[in-house]
């Protein structure tokens, strides 16, 4: 039987003006929201969108505190990102717990592993373990920034810089919201961002452990995410503003 190709990191690379000019806009993003908020905050899950998000905070010294939903179902090569990612740009990133009594009430509803038998159960394990310890850490904030990006998926093709989250009264941005993954990739190279192990094992996108697998080559980038559920299954409810 032959082994299947897994999703590898792009080799391609931007001629240095776009990149440039690319690097530089997203500094001034960062700088023009901290210059309108007083309290900003980026939710983190160190995958590479994120990477290069802390990396372009790190070097344009905006006033954005780091935070990261420590699931208690991550990778262990993503729990050790966080310690590598703090050491290597000399910043503390935040660790949000969920409550044990919200991961009780889902095991004894839907059992540890639950989220498999369908969307219902997915949503449960999603809003213990990551919504309602986002919420927490969101409280005071006036605005936050994510890392995602209008390629990612066809539940993104839509996304501005700047949203209102309805759901907490805040304003989100998106400082990614027009970058390819060439660009992406462009910019780790160039400024040699730290990269999250997974990436060089076949994940474009990384999760939950359990809830996150490789992808092959070929295949949508967020495939390997949920791949149990629908295609239009593929968020965790993090993104919805309402």
């Amino acid at each position: 039987m032959i082994a299947p190709e897994f999703w590898s990191i792009p080799e391609g690379s931007l001629n240095v003006a776009p990149l440039t000019q690319k690097t530089a806009t997203l500094k001034n993003r960062l700088l023009d929201i901290t210059a309108r908020f007083s309290d900003v905050r980026f939710a983190t899950s160190l995958a590479a969108e994120d990477m290069v998000i802390t990396d372009a905070i790190s070097k344009s010294k905006a006033n954005i505190q780091l935070f990261t939903l420590a699931t208690g179902r991550l990778h262990q090569e993503t729990v050790d990102m966080t310690k590598t990612t703090e050491n290597h740009y000399g910043m503390s990133i935040t660790k949000v717990y969920p409550e044990e009594s919200d991961i009780q009430e889902f095991i004894d509803q839907f059992g540890m592993n639950g989220f498999y038998d369908g969307e219902v159960a997915k949503k449960a394990c999603c809003g213990a373990r990551k919504i309602k310890p986002l919420n927490a850490a969101l409280l005071g904030a006036d605005a936050w920034i994510t890392g995602q990006r209008r390629e990612q998926s066809t539940t993104r093709v839509e996304l501005n810089f700047e949203e209102l989250d309805d759901a907490r009264s805040i304003a989100k941005f998106n400082p990614l919201f027009d970058w390819s993954e060439a660009d992406l990739w462009a910019y780790i190279k160039e400024e040699n961002v730290p990269i999250h192990p997974l990436h060089l094992k076949g994940y474009p996108s990384i999760g939950c452990e359990p809830c996150t697998r490789q992808v092959k080559k070929g295949e949508d980038i967020r495939a390997g995410r949920w791949w149990w559920l629908q295609s239009d299954s593929k968020e965790c409810g993090l993104h919805l503003n309402k």
